[in-house]
């Protein structure tokens, strides 16, 4: 648990980190980033309960936005939106379990986390303390937990939903979603969030 940032020279070296956030709800612009958890897919995560006066976390910025880490996410669409809002960075290059998930795993419409590391690593994840209070000052144990597991399996996930759509012949499709990601959350962010502006209406 870091309080504010990453302390210097966590995470260095890696070429992937997986990466979430937690908020105090779901609406971009109205509700703040609280937390972002990091793992470097070595079995530790990071956990950072940022300053919602400052967001001053030069590090956890550099990182977001280093072309030579790519950064993994679930649902990558939100976080990246969440950090341009309260950290001025746009996140790349990213990718998408979620994504991945979707264009790999066309026999189910169950694209959670739970679900995807349930079947693709025999993973049980608790979703418990998900809708909890993130803004408060001292974190439970258990929300750090939390956290923590949702960034843990994510490198693994990554590496089979790479087997399958390589199988699939999807991984190309995968790689143009990854790039367009930063840019569907900026358009987001602009008020596009509910509008599908490739739709014919």
């Amino acid at each position: 648990m870091h309080q504010g940032d990453l302390p210097d020279g966590v995470l260095a070296g890696a070429t992937a980190v997986a990466i979430d956030s937690e908020t105090m709800g779901l609406r971009l612009g109205r509700d703040p980033l609280c937390v972002v958890q990091l793992s470097d897919g070595n079995g530790d995560a990071h956990v950072v309960q940022l300053d919602r006066d400052t967001y001053d976390c030069p590090n956890l910025k550099r990182l977001l936005a280093d072309p030579a880490v790519t950064k993994i996410f679930h649902f990558g669409r939100f976080d990246i939106a969440m950090f341009w809002l309260h950290l001025g960075v746009v996140t790349a290059p990213v990718y998408c379990t979620k994504i991945a998930s979707k264009l790999a795993r066309t026999y189910t419409d169950r694209h959670g986390l739970k679900d995807v590391s349930r079947e693709l690593l025999g993973v049980e994840m608790s979703k418990a303390q998900q809708s909890s209070d993130w803004g408060q000052a001292r974190l439970s144990e258990d929300q750090v937990a939390y956290a923590a597991s949702d960034v843990l399996h994510l490198h693994a996930l990554r590496a089979r939903l790479d087997e399958m759509l390589v199988r699939e012949r999807r991984d190309h499709l995968a790689r143009a979603c990854f790039e367009f990601l930063p840019h569907r959350a900026m358009l987001d962010v602009a008020g596009w969030e509910d509008a599908d502006i490739f739709a014919h209406a």
